[in-house]
């Protein structure tokens, strides 16, 4: 199978006009494929200049015959002549013209010679039109209402189908200036247009102008293929219906899967054929395994063809190759050994958050650590909700009189338990169950009731993992091990803190250490007990673009109604919106799918009830002081490494209720 394909038969190919598609471009991963937020890269943001794939003529800025612009449009042949083309033959292709109304010489517009200027002030410049043109004059190009020229872009969507014109995502267009924009183009252009608006502003700017349009999240919604990681890998193919039908998943198994699963083992690569949200835990931990993950529409029947067979599967930014290969003769190496964080055994004291600083990750992990040091560093912008920290050396004192060390050491010996991942999942479960049934120890659980009474109140609270072997450089550990949520029990709490200890031994979290290199002997989980937070919005964020490393100035966010939980299980689509500093845009990517959400139960737990409200979780106020706590977050952790942070909305205060560094494995 070569390059995946838009659905056949539903628009006509530029192909045909002005491009040459082969399966060699899927190696060329520059420039970035804007996919994800339907959009065309900026040279302005690269701050460099993009090399363009498959143009009708060499490098932008080389001279070409003909004129430097059209004042009309006639046929897709004059459109083509004068188009960029980005990720040409591939389901993410953007033809696109440049355009340029002056309105200071009576609304004259010129169909820019695009492959030629890169920019649409390259071609007021090199034409005469503002001579000497300084850097606040073109800024005011496109916030100023009094502007003299309007600089837009207009392309052919391919999954519309149909041509759209649209203004840069930062571009404070007024309803008049739309409708003088749309009153041009239209008699220019020998097709149909639809306005395409980049933000929120643009949305609410066309329906003062009473204008249609078509939204970011549209175009998304007919897309048929989108890149979640990068890379290359070779591997079994296996369609399966579930992972809980597939317990013999394994490392050299590329899955081919309905909907991303709320946990998995390592495998090789991964294709879902329904969105997920790109911040599930299983998503992340594809980038911290640096597998090729992708969603690719109607996937299924696309590769029924190659199921059970050895193949090579390529997701690169504009597209994805499986190839048929011969199964390895040789068996693939053990990983390296990966040292982990050594753990202080010897605190054992509780520890309130309000005393943890990044030091103490030693006692009681880097997720708790952190989450201590933010919540001094965070307020006013947001706040960190209250909770203690059950250090490592409780959990190995309890593991110890299990003498668990020792039958995890007697398992490893066996040669059924090492080379069968059935064996291994069964003996995992019933090693969880020894852990969760135990009697507590007295003084242990003691001390644990008496904290959660006087510094909570005995409020709800949600038991957390903060292990010495997760939010590591390299290997985030994202959903890998339990989190009880909304504890009002007195014997529950003790309940709660042996289910996460035990999960140290979920077979997901015990097959990914074992990919990873990391010794389990070397594993020592804290617990972080912490007042539950009844959101009225919860998801996380990103402080960069996860799609595009150059563009640091932007935060991702995904978000969902209620409790953060339905967030990173991924199941439905959340709701994605990006931020951009620089632009002060707000770009939404797609609205949650969601029609319940998560509240906590007065009883304990969470109960699930309908979502009775829009689709729209986020509003641009909330989304701008979001971005503005995650770059608060990334500074006092230490600044230089993005962060992944889990957070949720609570009235009109945010809290922050995890940071990690962010990991991205593509390649």
């Amino acid at each position: 199978m070569g390059l995946s394909r838009a659905r056949p038969g539903r628009v006509p190919s530029f192909s045909s006009v002005i491009l040459l598609a082969g399966a060699g471009l899927l190696a060329a991963l520059q420039p970035p494929a804007q996919a994800q937020t339907a959009r065309k890269p900026s040279p302005y943001e690269n701050q460099q200049q993009l090399r363009i794939e498959g143009a009708p003529s060499p490098a932008p800025g080389v001279p070409r015959a003909g004129p430097p612009s059209a004042g009309k449009i006639g046929s897709q042949a004059e459109f083509a002549r004068l188009a960029r083309v980005y990720n040409p033959g591939t389901p993410l292709e953007i033809p696109h013209v440049l355009f340029v109304i002056d309105r200071q010489r009576a609304n004259r517009l010129y169909f820019i010679d695009t492959p030629r200027y890169a920019l649409h002030e390259n071609f007021v410049r090199q034409q005469g039109l503002m001579p000497g043109m300084d850097k606040a004059t073109l800024i005011a190009q496109y916030k100023d209402p009094k502007r003299r020229f309007l600089f837009g872009t207009l392309s052919w969507q391919r999954d519309l189908p149909g041509y759209t014109y649209e203004f840069w995502e930062g571009d404070r267009v007024t309803p008049a200036l739309l409708a003088l924009t749309d009153a041009t183009l239209r008699p220019a252009f020998y097709d149909t247009l639809r306005f395409k608006t980049n933000s929120t502003q643009q949305e609410e700017t066309a329906r003062q102008a009473s204008l249609e349009f078509v939204t970011q999240e549209a175009l998304l919604r007919e897309q048929t293929f989108l890149p979640l990681n990068t890379g290359r890998a070779q591997g079994r193919l296996r369609i399966v219906a579930s992972v809980d039908d597939a317990p013999d998943l394994s490392s050299t198994d590329i899955v081919v899967l309905d909907e991303v699963p709320v946990a998995l083992p390592p495998v090789a690569g991964l294709i879902t054929q329904r969105p997920s949200t790109l911040l599930s835990h299983v998503n992340l931990l594809a980038k911290g395994w640096r597998i090729p993950n992708a969603y690719v529409r109607d996937a299924v029947a696309a590769l029924r063809e190659h199921d059970g067979k050895w193949v090579e599967l390529t997701v690169a930014g504009n597209g994805y190759q499986v190839t048929p290969i011969d199964p390895p003769a040789v068996p693939e190496r053990p990983p390296e050994a990966r040292p982990l964080p050594k753990p202080d055994l010897q605190m054992r004291a509780l520890k309130p958050l309000d005393t943890l600083a990044a030091r103490d990750s030693r006692h009681c992990g880097v997720k708790a650590a952190n989450l201590g040091a933010l919540k001094k560093a965070l307020p006013p912008l947001a706040s960190v909700p209250d909770g203690f920290c059950i250090p490592f050396a409780q959990y190995a004192a309890f593991m110890a009189q299990l003498d668990i060390p020792g039958r995890v050491a007697a398992l490893e010996q066996r040669a059924d338990f090492a080379a069968d991942a059935k064996v291994r999942r069964a003996e995992l479960a019933a090693l969880r169950h020894d852990i969760e049934q135990a009697r507590p120890d007295a003084e242990q659980a003691r001390g644990w009731h008496e904290l959660w009474q006087t510094r909570l109140k005995g409020r709800g609270v949600f038991v957390r993992s903060s292990s010495n072997s997760e939010d590591l450089p390299g290997f985030s550990g994202a959903g890998l091990y339990t989190t009880v949520p909304n504890v009002t029990q007195a014997d529950a709490l003790a309940q709660a803190v042996q289910a996460v200890w035990a999960s140290v031994y979920n077979f997901e979290a015990y097959e990914a250490r074992r990919a990873a290199g990391i010794g389990h002997d070397a594993v020592a989980m804290a617990v972080l007990v912490q007042l539950a937070a009844p959101s009225d919005s919860s998801g996380v964020m990103i402080t960069r673009d996860p799609f595009d490393a150059s563009r640091r100035f932007v935060t991702y966010i995904s978000a969902k109604r209620g409790l953060g939980i339905k967030v990173v299980e991924g199941k439905r689509q959340a709701e994605q919106v990006m931020y951009s500093s620089w632009s002060k845009a707000v770009q939404v990517l797609t609205r949650s799918a969601e029609d319940t959400q998560l509240v906590p139960d007065a009883a304990g737990g969470v109960r699930e009830v309908p979502v009775s409200d829009s689709r729209q979780v986020l509003d641009d106020a909330l989304v701008a002081r979001l971005a503005a706590v995650g770059r608060r977050v990334k500074q006092a952790l230490g600044g230089s490494a993005d962060q992944d942070i889990e957070w949720a909305a609570v009235g009109d205060g945010i809290l922050i209720l995890q940071a990690r560094p962010y990991v991205d494995g593509s390649r």
